[in-house]
């Protein structure tokens, strides 16, 4: 396959930002025409992507979230969101439904679960004290 377009932004991990990076990453793959099924797809699963980032990276400080996006032949969309925070121990326990480090009133540990269910692949990478990386794949149908 061939890349036929990318682009990268870094953000401030804050909330409100999971919102500018689902209207940034919409808004690129428009001009591939997908679906509104499709590109809401893509929406929730950058948002939730994100969310993890600021909900679970940077505990106590403050951090970036480094989102990338690469459409190959058209028609194949790959999202990358990255951090360089506290990364995972037990990636395979965290995508499990319902497992959160958090408090069950504050959130529901289905962050992982949603993406792959918005998604045609996810992939994740995690290293504890060092980040994580979220590869999401879509391909349109009708591309």
């Amino acid at each position: 396959m061939k890349i036929t377009n990318h682009v990268s932004i870094t953000l401030p991990a804050l909330h409100g930002n999971e919102g500018f990076a689902r209207a940034a990453v919409a808004a690129f793959c428009a001009p591939l025409s997908p679906t509104l099924e499709e590109i809401n797809d893509i929406k929730t699963a950058v948002s939730e992507a994100v969310t993890n980032v600021i909900v679970h990276a940077y505990p106590g400080t403050s951090g970036n979230v480094e989102l990338t996006v690469r459409i190959f032949d058209d028609r194949v969309i790959d999202i990358v969101v990255a951090d360089q925070g506290t990364g995972m121990s037990n990636v395979e326990e965290a995508r499990k439904p319902f497992f959160t480090t958090k408090s069950q009133e504050e959130h529901s540990g289905m962050g992982f679960t949603i993406m792959e269910a918005f998604t045609d692949k996810i992939e994740i990478l995690s290293e504890k004290g060092r980040g994580t990386s979220i590869s999401m794949r879509k391909e349109l149908k009708n591309a």
